[in-house]
């Protein structure tokens, strides 16, 4: 699976305060609707209650007023007791005979809202709530009637008011559970942050002075002692390959003077042409030996100075190593002004002069190298045919040549991808070059302010 078809991590920081924030939601939503039946129960309680001693206390003020009436009012149109004021009301009733005539109703019955035959204590029918009660040995009957659209309203209004806070309670819940994990977890992104910034080249251990959680301090430790054995195994490795170099350069000297020698005494002919090929592969043998010991000088530590010094002496100086080829090579750095930069200088001519050397060597003779200095980046551009986007994805690793037939060890370009990597710079390559149909370019920015800091 590649790098790009992966799923992002999740941060730690955000899992927990949103999953931290829906479980405090769901417990207050689960808590309203407990709450809510709760409230029902009771709401209702308090409602039959309602009725019930609405009913009681009516009853005998409706017996009175309906006893002391005549024959002849009881068999007329049923009385409506007049409203005090015009206030919404939630409770009517009707006072009934046996045969279920009405004798004394409210002013806001609705016809046929009762029962055919009065009943006794709380039952339902429709939309509404009854309860009914008799009196003068069952011969007056009282019915309150509540709509039970009004107790759903009341509970909803009660229950929305236990809800509405959770607008409010989810996103503080949110601000507060963040900060809190945040300010909980910022050892764990120091200790993330002082890794991210270190070079290839820095594997010293990451001291976390026992700030890390108890979960993580074990993995910082095994973390340590991985980068403690591969420092080693890559300091065995480079100090091989130095050495090795190093060793080789004197017999490889000796026994290319004696070929020389041999070139000068020998007669023209088959061993002249044998001697020329041993003195090449000798000179083959000189470069690889001296690209080995600046690829293990790139891989290793000290890549940064500890003042900024002027990169543009260092670049100058170099080119003088390529006088033979200074009418090709065409140099642009700024009117005067200095570059100045904590790249290592040694670090910084070995770059140079490996992509001088790679755009001399597979640029069409009659073509210019361009060299150019900034501020903020080098810039090496040479002629030549487009290289293949997957061809151009490999020239930094080590004895890759690409499709050429230029000689060469492979070591150029992964010694200044070592040099960039170490020195926290960027290395990019393009084909065809900025600006043209054709060539290569290779451009170096150089280590930011904040970044040569972290070395």
């Amino acid at each position: 699976m590649t790098t790009s078809s992966r799923k992002r991590p999740v941060s730690l920081q955000r899992r927990l305060g949103q999953g931290l924030t829906l479980w405090l939601a769901l417990l207050w939503l689960t808590a309203s609707v407990a709450a809510g039946f709760v409230v029902r129960d009771e709401m209702y309680d308090v409602f039959d209650s309602a009725l019930q001693e609405t009913a009681e206390r009516i009853m005998p003020l409706a017996t009175l007023e309906i006893l002391n009436r005549d024959d002849a009012s009881l068999v007329s149109a049923p009385q409506d007791i007049a409203p005090l004021n015009d206030a919404k009301e939630y409770l009517t009733y009707t006072v009934r005979d046996a045969r279920g005539n009405v004798l004394l109703q409210s002013h806001e019955v609705t016809p046929d809202l009762f029962p055919a035959r009065p009943e006794v204590g709380f039952h339902n029918a429709g939309d509404y709530r009854f309860y009914g009660a008799s009196a003068v040995s069952n011969t007056l009957f009282i019915e309150v009637a509540e709509p039970l659209e009004h107790r759903r309203r009341a509970l909803f209004e009660t229950v929305m008011t236990l809800l509405l806070p959770l607008a409010l309670v989810i996103p503080l819940s949110f601000l507060g559970i963040w900060f809190y994990v945040r300010r909980s977890l910022r050892h764990v992104v120091a200790y993330r942050d002082a890794i991210e910034a270190r070079g290839e080249g820095d594997l010293t251990p990451v001291d976390s002075e026992g700030r890390l959680p108890a979960e993580v301090e074990p993995v910082a430790h095994a973390v340590n002692q991985l980068m403690d054995r591969l420092r080693r195994a890559l300091e065995a490795e480079r100090s091989f390959t130095a050495n090795s170099a190093h060793e080789l350069r004197t017999p490889v000297a000796e026994a290319l003077a004696q070929v020389q020698r041999l070139r000068r005494e020998a007669p023209d002919g088959p061993l002249q042409e044998r001697a020329q090929h041993i003195e090449s592969s000798l000179r083959n043998l000189t470069t690889l030996s001296e690209k080995l010991m600046q690829l293990a000088k790139a891989e290793g530590a000290g890549l940064l100075s500890r003042q900024p010094h002027d990169l543009v002496p260092t670049l100058n100086y170099v080119l003088m190593d390529f006088q033979a080829h200074s009418e090709r090579i065409s140099l642009d750095l700024p009117d005067n002004e200095p570059v100045p930069s904590r790249f290592d200088q040694d670090a910084f001519a070995i770059l140079v002069r490996n992509l001088i050397e790679n755009a001399l060597k597979h640029s069409p003779p009659d073509e210019p190298v361009a060299v150019r200095l900034t501020a903020t980046e080098l810039r090496v551009i040479n002629g030549g045919p487009v290289v293949d986007g997957d061809c151009l994805d490999t020239l930094t690793d080590r004895f890759i040549r690409g499709k050429t037939d230029a000689l060469g060890s492979g070591l150029g370009l992964a010694i200044v991808r070592a040099i960039a990597n170490g020195a926290h710079a960027r290395l990019e390559l393009r084909s065809p070059a900025a600006g043209r149909a054709d060539g290569f370019e290779v451009r170096v920015l150089l280590p930011t302010a904040s970044s040569e800091h972290q070395d």
